[in-house]
């Protein structure tokens, strides 16, 4: 018999109880985590952690394109698509050559992007609910 880890159910408990908006922030949450860890590896010279988050970073920049819906609004889509795939290029180059300045671009892009997404969350909760 397994013993349940509280914190695991919690987190399980989240994603699966989460809005599309809700998630979306957690990934840039995830992505924005992960480029810090690198980054704080990459000072440190700690090659290979710096990899793996680098890689965690990506895997998430993935889902994000993967999650686009090109029918809803293609032309939104396109360029988000392309802004994913530029950073995640970004971040290769930033693995292979320990660049921390191409690493910082991906970060201050994810933070605006992950705020940008935030306030439009906000003002459509604000909208559906009446809430000022």
């Amino acid at each position: 018999m397994s013993a349940i880890n509280p914190f695991s159910q919690y987190i399980e408990n989240q994603l699966t109880t989460a809005s599309p908006a809700k998630l979306l922030l957690m990934a840039f949450d995830g992505a924005i985590r992960f480029g810090r860890i690198a980054r704080q590896k990459m000072e440190a010279r700690k090659l290979d952690e710096q990899s793996e988050n680098i890689r965690k970073t990506q895997s998430i920049l993935v889902e994000l394109m993967n999650a686009l819906n090109h029918e809803a609004n293609p032309e939104l889509a396109r360029r988000l698509d392309a802004l994913y795939t530029y950073m995640f290029d970004r971040l290769t180059h930033a693995n292979i050559h320990d660049d921390l300045k191409a690493l910082d671009e991906v970060l201050d892009i994810l933070s605006q992007l992950r705020d940008t997404w935030a306030q439009a969350n906000l003002a459509a909760y604000r909208e559906t609910t009446g809430r000022s």
